[in-house]
């Protein structure tokens, strides 16, 4: 079909060069794939009643969210009607145009021309001259030849407006709109270093566009917060192929500041942010924090396994004190022996301001098993009674550690004794502080006292 793909090739040579020039480009992205764009371009508008065809927009685009205005007259310029046009080309679409049309087939049966019958995944069929109907396979095609191309199909999405200009000549325009198809989130890689007592953090972001468009040397910011949105039913393209950059620069690129109720992260320099790829770029420098590591045996979550959890306090005193954006972090750990690198474990950090505590869980301890049982319990009245528990904690390794015992409870309950000194963290959460020597059992035991009305 080398005809019809000749007319998609012209028409992406035709309009692919058309806004190259005078174009100015801002885009900023949330977390919830979502993305405003800012597009300034250098038009040349007619004076009186025009019709103004819009180019290299994304194809994920919100078309009631679409804002025109003219920087340089914008009292003369008036929007009459809008338009956003998606009915893109292709090989069914052009078939489909020239249904009960004449059209030529080469084949590698010979040529046939006829009018267009029916179109499926396997034949064509068209009537000829001589009322014969052929019906000709698609995997015999070689090629298609069609009078012209359908005018009202179109190579890529295009915002149509109907304008009345009472001043013709160069207008500097601005067109804004919303988008799916683009979202960013933040990566941290932490290095454990110092017997597991500082910890080094890098920050990356990353975007992913599948909005299908391109943005060149667009300025860019990042919104880190939840942005209530209400549901739109619009379609939505599926991306194929993505494509990943990675930049590592040290250097700070973004800067940060405030912004209503959430927090803005502006690059200071340009980036080209392809359709369908990846981009990553540095977030801050590393940075690194004192960091403790807490073992804590949680029985809701797990009978017998006890967590290992790093946490540290998100301060300016402690290297860090600035706003971490929402994202996974993953954490090595050097092997002494060959100096390399090691995962030992991730976990999800959610949106954090400075000043606050950050606590990840990174898997569970090997050397260090919990065993817990209910020794008694005795009704007191209707609906209270009394629980005893008897937790055993075993440590394999060579050091002592510390263990904190979490626990749950419901209802109106109260510690009636116990073995170990304990913390009444919520209306649901007591945590007992429990010291276990190297290679040695400990025992916690206690009882509750619960009412339930």
């Amino acid at each position: 079909m080398r005809t019809l793909f000749l007319f998609v090739l012209l028409g992406v040579i035709m309009f692919g060069n058309t806004w190259s020039q005078n174009r100015r480009l801002a885009v900023t992205i949330y977390n919830n794939d979502l993305a405003v764009v800012k597009d300034v371009r250098e038009i040349e508008l007619k004076k009186g009643r025009s019709e103004l065809k819009f180019q290299d927009v994304a194809a994920s685009i919100d078309p009631t969210s679409v804002h025109f205005k003219s920087l340089t007259a914008p009292d003369k310029v008036a929007i009459i009607e809008q338009n956003y046009e998606y009915d893109l080309i292709n090989t069914d679409k052009i078939l489909q145009k020239y249904v009960d049309r004449q059209i030529t087939i080469y084949s590698k049966e010979g040529m046939f021309q006829g009018v267009l019958l029916s179109y499926d995944a396997g034949y064509v069929i068209i009537k000829t001259e001589a009322d014969i109907v052929k019906l000709i396979s698609r995997s015999n095609v070689l090629n298609i030849d069609f009078p012209k191309l359908p005018e009202e199909l179109i190579t890529r999405p295009t915002l149509v407006w109907i304008l009345d200009n009472d001043q013709g000549g160069n207008h500097q325009t601005e067109v804004s709109y919303l988008t799916s198809g683009m979202t960013w989130h933040a990566e941290y890689v932490a290095v454990a270093k110092n017997e597991d007592q500082r910890l080094e953090l890098n920050a990356w972001v990353s975007i992913d566009n599948r909005s299908g468009a391109a943005y060149p040397e667009a300025r860019l910011k990042l919104i880190a917060g939840e942005v209530h949105r209400v549901p739109q039913a619009i379609p939505r393209r599926a991306a194929k192929g993505m494509m990943l950059e990675a930049v590592d620069v040290a250097a700070p690129q973004f800067e940060e500041k405030s912004f209503f109720e959430y927090h803005m992260y502006t690059l200071t320099r340009p980036a080209t942010i392809l359709n369908n790829q990846i981009k990553q770029i540095s977030l801050f420098p590393a940075a690194e924090t004192p960091v403790k590591k807490i073992y804590s045996y949680e029985p809701h979550r797990s009978q017998d396994d006890i967590r290992v959890n790093l946490e540290f306090f998100n301060s300016q005193q402690n290297g860090l004190g600035m706003p971490l954006p929402a994202g996974k972090v993953r954490v090595y750990k050097q092997d002494p022996a060959d100096a390399s690198l090691e995962f030992i474990g991730e976990d999800l950090l959610d949106h954090t301001p400075k000043d606050e505590k950050v606590r990840l869980f990174l898997g569970n301890a090997f050397d260090l098993k919990a065993e817990r049982a209910m020794t008694n319990r005795v009704s007191t009245g209707k609906n209270s009674w009394e629980e005893s528990y008897q937790i055993k904690l075993r440590n394999h390794k060579d050091a002592p550690v510390e263990i904190v015992v979490v626990e749950k409870f419901y209802g109106f309950w109260d510690i009636k004794k116990s073995t170990h000194s304990y913390k009444k963290k919520d209306a649901n959460t007591v945590e007992f502080l429990v010291n276990v020597a190297a290679d040695q059992e400990v025992t916690l035991e206690y009882t509750v006292a619960i009412r339930t009305r």
